[in-house]
């Protein structure tokens, strides 16, 4: 019989590095979101930023981005900690928006300034550790 501490069985869900990198990105996230508003802020006084686009920029990235985030964390946490694969594969299914949002807040915004560039590339790497532990434990 297989050694107990050494089982790698299907059955056994939880992860202890996913868990790790859901409460690492989790205060990485908070970090993140308070510097966009500051960049917001600064973007609409400094820069000559049309209305229609700051509006929308602010919508995506300050209102629907943390609520998919937080939504994303939830379940990938609970999921992790309960072995519920469904809350797994929810908090997977989930990433997806989030991470083309991150891929928004790295090309596609009316202004990028270099410090978003850098945190949304490492908030990309976040969600790619993410994907690569949830399907891992999946399969």
């Amino acid at each position: 019989p297989p050694h107990p501490v050494l089982d790698c069985s299907p059955s056994q869900l939880s992860s202890t590095p996913l868990q790790v990198l859901f409460y690492l990105n989790s205060w990485y996230f908070a970090a993140f979101y308070l510097a966009e508003v500051l960049m917001f802020i600064y973007k609409g006084v400094v820069l000559p930023y049309p209305a229609d686009n700051l509006v929308l920029d602010v919508v995506l990235l300050l209102l629907i981005f943390p609520g998919l985030e937080i939504l994303r964390l939830f379940y990938g946490w609970k999921g992790n900690l309960c072995e519920r694969s469904l809350a797994l594969c929810a908090s997977l299914l989930v990433l997806l928006p989030c991470a083309a949002l991150a891929v928004y807040c790295l090309l596609l915004q009316t202004f990028v300034l270099r410090l978003e560039l850098i945190l949304s590339a490492a908030l990309l790497c976040f969600y790619g550790l993410d994907f690569q532990n949830i399907a891992k434990l999946s399969v």
